[in-house]
């Protein structure tokens, strides 16, 4: 069995958490991304960017509304995880008592010219490894996440999903969110299309 829960990341997570959203992206995204960009998110050198990137974002964040939190679990009594899972990358063992990252949400003021800073935010990652989905850790993470922001005095949150995405698009729609009608579309050798997603925290 294992605890579960969620709290602030700290510079020892790291790793894990890039690992986290690596192993999330190729498993998540496979279906509809192109094959090509996926491998340049997830490769390599995209690790090493990633890497520069949480740490900068955990350790020294722009301002103190700029988050990243993490759900972990504390192994209590299993010998460890197998060294491949559905992500498709190696994941070390977890030994007895420790405590593993899983999946990891992040938020900031919303930068959306249309959107006001001062009351709308935006959730820029929610994921979860997907040797550990199903767990409740994504519901504990926006939980979490929303509480943060209502404590911070926001109103409303913002996300940008992949319109193709419907495992995410369905878990935020059963939870209270919905299409703003905002959307983007990003050149990956062929359109991908995005859409925003909000919700009232007031």
């Amino acid at each position: 069995m294992a605890d579960v829960g969620v709290r602030a990341a700290r510079r020892e997570d790291v790793l894990q958490v890039a690992n986290v959203q690596i192993r999330a992206w190729r498993y998540g995204y496979r279906d509809f991304l192109p094959e090509g960009p996926l491998e340049q998110m997830t490769g390599p050198a995209a690790e090493k960017m990633w890497l520069r990137q949480w740490d900068e974002a955990i350790v020294a964040p722009p301002t103190s509304r700029h988050r990243v939190l993490v759900a972990v679990e504390t192994i209590l009594d299993t010998e460890g995880f197998p060294a491949l899972g559905v992500g498709g990358s190696g994941v070390p063992a977890t030994p007895r008592g420790g405590e593993r990252v899983v999946g990891l949400a992040s938020h900031a003021p919303a930068e959306d010219p249309d959107l006001d800073p001062t009351e709308v935010a935006e959730m820029l990652t929610l994921l979860v490894d997907p040797d550990f989905v199903r767990r409740g850790h994504g519901s504990r993470l926006l939980n979490a996440t929303v509480d943060h922001l209502r404590q911070d005095g926001y109103r409303q949150i913002v996300t940008w999903v992949f319109a193709d995405n419907y495992a995410v698009l369905g878990f935020l729609e059963s939870a209270g969110w919905g299409e703003d009608m905002a959307e983007r579309v990003l050149d990956m050798g062929r359109p991908i299309r995005m859409v925003r997603l909000t919700t009232d925290i007031s």
